[in-house]
């Protein structure tokens, strides 16, 4: 089966006559990892919705594997598209592994519990990140940037064919935002599809192939990174002036002092 999500104009308004976004078009195909830059209040975070059947377009259509999303059920949208919003939070203590364990929920009947199988994958999940050592910890008793992690076992644990990431790094320390970056690197390569929102255009250098840049509800250019990530798509974009500096394995987007 071919692993392919592809928006065709996808419009979305919560008032009539005033779109958040209009007339977006994209693809990501199998071990794409798909970057959309903008400023606040471009409507990032309403698109992605949009691509796991959170919210609902008013118009033009969002396809899984060439079927209308909505018109499938919410278990078989879980069994393919892993989610992890831009902020969640936890009040219960859950352990780190039923965390993680929460990812079978899509496979499992409504009372069945799960099996031997399923707490392998939930294991493996952790074993992939380097976080099995915490297994039995309180979920909210660690950092910031562990939680992150076990959010991504979670969505592994799934075992889903694509992962929907709402700024990922917004929340994270500087090391904690290269690692997670590194994981959404390894996850593409072993054929993950990703599509992720992100401030940071270096972030678009270090792990993504495709780049689209939101401004003002339209894609104003789609692209390679070194494509779309210009110093007048920047200036545009933000309002500042940046250098791009080429570093040799990759490039780097400096901004510039404003005067």
């Amino acid at each position: 089966m071919s692993q392919m999500m592809e928006m065709i104009e996808g419009s979305f308004s919560f008032v009539e006559n005033y779109n958040i976004f209009e007339d977006i078009n994209f693809s990501v195909e199998k071990g794409d990892v798909f970057c959309i830059l903008g400023a606040n209040g471009t409507g990032k975070t309403t698109l992605i919705k949009c691509l796991n059947g959170l919210m609902k377009l008013n118009s033009g259509k969002v396809l899984l594997n060439n079927e209308n999303l909505y018109s499938l059920s919410h278990a078989e949208i879980a069994k393919n598209i892993g989610y992890i919003p831009q902020v969640h939070t936890s009040t219960f203590p859950f352990s780190v592994l039923d965390v993680a364990l929460m990812g079978r929920s899509p496979h499992l009947d409504l009372f069945e519990s799960p099996q031997e199988k399923d707490f392998k994958i939930a294991e493996e999940s952790l074993k992939t990140l380097n976080i099995y050592h915490m297994r039995d910890k309180p979920y909210t008793e660690i950092s910031g940037g562990e939680q992150q992690l076990v959010f991504i076992a979670r969505v592994l644990t799934q075992e889903p064919s694509f992962l929907l990431l709402d700024e990922p790094t917004s929340h994270l320390d500087f090391g904690n935002q290269i690692r997670t970056l590194d994981i959404i690197e390894k996850l593409a390569k072993d054929g993950l599809s990703v599509v992720m929102s992100s401030h940071f255009p270096d972030h678009a250098f270090m792990s993504a192939n495709k780049v689209a840049i939101m401004k003002e509800g339209n894609f104003i250019d789609v692209g390679t990174p070194e494509e779309v990530i210009t110093e007048e798509n920047m200036e545009r974009t933000y309002g500042i002036k940046v250098k791009i500096v080429d570093m040799g394995d990759r490039r780097a987007c400096v901004p510039l002092k404003i005067k």
